[in-house]
């Protein structure tokens, strides 16, 4: 009688075994997102470091003029800021929908990708407003983020309005806090939504909720 063989295991490792680790890492904001306690805390904050790199990346170059004197139709300050809200955005909802799949989890506490999109729009929408023509030779100078950052008026009659000091990011960050944890509608309806979508969407509405909180903040003088 003949003896029965072991079958040996394979060690070729699947590929649909391998730890995403890219989608990973963008779902949970480069690590943020394994931190024990308040991991969409330290997401709202990487969403306000988000918001202030266009201004960094302006203070690092010291580009207060332009060339040949030519001063651009868009404030290239709010066209990365726009850019930067559509990309996280997009690579928001793929990174935590695969992130989800991969841990089996309709919306896993570990992606804090959400909250970093949630709260940079928060920033954005909320410093974005109607104000006077500026004369072109005043443009914005290096003169330190606790300055008030202004654009001439381009065609749409808006121009960036930013004041990144340190009470306004608070209350904006304080905002979105508030409007992330209480979900008010139709933020709460809006995790329904299905894979990464609704992982991203009610951090979005909760976004525009603070967003108008820091409009009605600016309208009162605060």
């Amino acid at each position: 009688m003949s003896q029965p063989t072991a079958s040996i295991p394979s060690t070729t490792t699947s590929s649909a075994g391998r730890k995403p680790r890219v989608l990973l890492a963008i779902a949970t904001a480069f690590g943020l997102g394994y931190l024990p306690k308040a991991p969409g805390t330290f997401g709202s904050v990487a969403g306000i470091a988000l918001a202030l790199f266009p201004f960094w990346l302006r203070l690092g170059t010291g580009n207060v003029g332009f060339p040949f004197g030519q001063q651009p139709a868009v404030d290239p300050v709010l066209f990365l800021q726009i850019l930067l809200t559509v990309v996280v955005a997009l690579v928001g909802v793929w990174s935590a929908h695969n992130a989800a799949k991969y841990w089996d989890v309709k919306d896993p506490q570990r992606v804090v990708v959400d909250e970093v999109s949630g709260q940079h729009l928060t920033l954005l929408l909320g410093g974005f407003w109607p104000r006077h023509a500026i004369p072109a030779n005043q443009l914005w100078s290096p003169m330190g983020l606790s300055q008030q950052v202004r654009w001439a008026a381009h065609p749409l009659g808006l121009d960036m309005w930013f004041s990144p000091n340190w009470k306004y990011l608070l209350l904006g960050f304080i905002l979105f806090r508030v409007f992330d944890i209480w979900k008010p509608f139709p933020a709460r309806q809006a995790e329904s939504l299905p894979g990464g979508l609704g992982i991203m969407a009610d951090d979005w509405i909760a976004g525009f909720y603070a967003a108008l909180g820091l409009w009605i903040a600016r309208a009162v003088g605060i």
